[in-house]
C-alpha cells in the first residue's frame, strides 16, 4: 500500500483495536475525575510544575482521603501561574486531550475560566454512566486496579483487582527498616487501606518485630492473607538501592539486633531477607495463580522521584527469576537505558515478561524507543502493550490517546522498512494490547460491551 498518509492510517486501524489497562489505581464506584484538580494536578502534571517554579511539589490528599474542595481549589491556584511554561510537555498534551476530548473545553486554562471548568467536572463527578463511557471511547474492555480500592464491589465487572500491601523492597528517604516496618504494618491485619506515595508516615503498629521467628510468622501471615479468589496479581516495587543478597538466618538474626542504629548495611539484609523469604512462600502457596509484578527504576526524592538503576540490580533480577521458576514476574520500567538490558534477560527466562511504561517513561520519545525494542526484541507473548497506571478514567482515556499515537508511528516506521506489512502491524498490536494480557495476567475482556453494562 502507499505509505502516503501511512501514519495516519494506522492509527485509524489502531483506534478500532480493544485495550485490556494492566495496572491502575481507580476507585470502583468513583471512576471518574473529582474536579479539575484531578486531571489538571495529576502526580506527573504536578512535577511538571513544580520544575517549573511552583511551590508545590507533593501530591493532593490520597485515597482513601480525598482533596476537599479548598485543598484543590488552593493547589489549581496556585498552579495557575505556571500552566504556560509548560505546555510544551507530553503531560500537557494529555491534559488537553482530557479536556477538548471529554469536556469540549479548548481554551486555556485561566484566573478567569477555571472555576467555569471545574463546576462542569465536577457536575459528573458521580455519574457513573458517564464514567463508563469515557472508557468505552477509549476502548478498554478490562482494568486492574488495587484490591484496596474495590470499594463496595460497584465496578467489579469492569474491574480486576491487584494486591498492593507492603512494599518490603521499596526503599525510602531516610528510611533503613523500611522492610521491617511494612511487614509490621499488615501482622495481624488483613489487606485493606491503599498504600499512599511520599507520605513519610509512620503510625505505630501493633505488633513489632524483635526476633527472626517473628519474621517468620508475619510473612506466614501476610501470605495467608492474599486473597486470592480475588486477585490476579501482586504488585510492589524493586529499589536498585538495595543489595539483593543471599542472607542466612544468623545474619538476619543479628541485624535485627541493630535495628534502632540500622544503616544501607541493614536495609540491605532486612529486605533481601524478607523479600527471599516472601518469593520462596508464594511461589509454594500460589506460583501457579498469581502474576509477581513490580515497578523498577524509580527512586526516591522529597516528593517524588528519579528515574535511576544500577546494572547490579539488573543482574540481581535475573537471579531472583531464576531462583524461583514457579512464578512469573512482570516488570514495569521507569528506565529507558535498561530497557534492552531487560530484553535480554526476558528473552533467557521464561518467566519474566515487561509491561508498557511507567512514570520516568510515558513520554513519547521514549515510548517509541521502548516499542521499537521490544518489538524487535521480545514475542509478542512476552510484552503487555499498556497499562495507564491512572488515578481517574479521564487520565486512563489520555494515556491510551497517547500509546495508540505513538504506537502508530512505530508499526508505521516498521512497515516503510519492510519488517511487517500493514496487516500483520494490526494483528501484533492488538497480541500485545488485548491478547497478551490475557495469557500472561489472566484477564478476561469484557463479555459485553461495557457502555451497555447496567448500572
Amino acid at each position: 500500500m502507499s505509505t502516503d498518509g501511512l501514519d495516519r492510517q494506522v492509527l485509524e486501524a489502531l483506534n478500532t483495536t480493544p485495550i485490556l489497562d494492566a495496572h491502575t489505581h481507580l476507585v470502583g464506584g468513583r471512576l471518574g475525575a473529582r474536579g479539575l484538580h484531578d486531571i489538571l494536578l495529576y502526580h506527573m502534571a504536578v512535577s511538571d510544575l513544580y520544575a517549573a517554579g511552583c511551590p508545590s511539589g507533593s501530591r493532593l490528599t490520597q485515597y482513601p482521603g480525598w482533596p476537599d474542595e479548598a485543598e484543590a481549589h488552593r493547589r489549581i491556584g496556585e498552579a495557575l501561574p505556571y500552566l504556560d511554561r509548560v505546555r510544551n510537555t507530553s503531560i500537557s498534551w494529555g491534559i488537553r486531550t482530557i479536556l477538548k476530548d471529554l469536556y469540549g473545553w479548548t481554551a486555556p486554562v485561566t484566573a478567569d475560566n477555571w472555576r467555569t471548568l471545574d463546576g462542569l467536572i465536577r457536575e459528573r463527578a458521580d455519574d457513573r454512566a458517564w464514567h463508563r463511557e469515557i472508557v468505552r471511547r477509549a476502548g478498554i474492555e478490562r482494568i486492574c486496579t488495587e484490591i484496596s480500592r474495590r470499594e463496595q464491589g460497584q465496578d467489579d465487572d469492569l474491574l480486576h483487582y491487584s494486591l498492593e500491601w507492603a512494599f518490603f523492597t521499596r526503599c525510602q528517604w531516610g528510611e533503613y527498616d523500611t522492610a521491617l516496618y511494612e511487614l509490621e504494618k499488615c501482622w495481624g491485619h488483613t489487606p485493606g487501606t491503599a498504600t499512599t506515595i511520599g507520605s513519610g508516615a509512620r503510625p505505630a503498629t501493633e505488633r513489632v518485630i524483635h526476633t527472626l521467628a517473628d519474621v517468620h510468622d508475619a510473612i506466614g501471615w501476610y501470605v495467608d492473607q492474599i486473597p486470592i479468589d480475588d486477585i490476579i496479581s501482586t504488585a510492589t516495587h524493586l529499589s536498585t538501592d538495595i543489595d539483593y543478597q543471599p542472607v542466612s538466618d544468623a545474619e538476619m538474626a543479628q541485624a535485627l539486633t541493630g535495628r534502632a542504629t540500622a544503616g544501607a548495611h541493614e536495609r540491605d539484609i532486612y529486605a533481601s531477607y524478607i523479600h527471599e523469604a516472601f518469593l520462596t512462600a508464594l511461589e509454594a502457596r500460589h506460583g501457579g495463580q498469581l502474576l509477581f509484578q513490580f515497578s523498577f527504576g524509580a527512586e526516591p526524592l522529597p516528593f517524588e522521584t528519579d528515574s535511576r538503576i544500577l546494572q547490579r540490580t539488573i543482574a540481581q533480577l535475573a537471579e531472583m527469576a531464576g531462583r524461583h521458576p514457579g512464578l512469573q514476574f512482570q516488570c514495569y520500567l521507569s528506565s529507558a537505558h535498561a530497557n534492552q538490558s531487560l530484553c535480554t534477560l526476558c528473552r533467557e527466562l521464561p518467566n519474566l515478561s515487561l509491561a508498557a511504561y511507567w512514570w520516568h517513561n510515558f513520554f513519547p520519545s521514549i515510548m517509541a524507543r521502548v516499542m521499537a525494542e521490544r518489538l524487535d526484541m521480545l514475542p509478542l507473548n512476552r510484552q503487555v502493550g499498556f497499562f495507564s497506571d491512572a488515578y481517574c478514567v479521564e487520565w486512563t482515556y489520555a494515556k491510551t490517546m497517547m500509546v495508540r499515537s505513538v504506537l502508530a508511528e512505530v508499526l508505521a516506521g516498521k512497515i516503510r522498512l519492510g519488517q511487517y506489512d500493514f496487516d500483520s502491524a494490526l494483528s501484533i498490536a492488538r497480541e500485545i494490547l488485548h491478547t497478551t494480557p490475557q495469557t500472561l495476567n489472566n484477564m478476561v475482556p469484557a463479555k459485553r460491551e461495557i457502555d451497555s453494562i447496567p448500572l
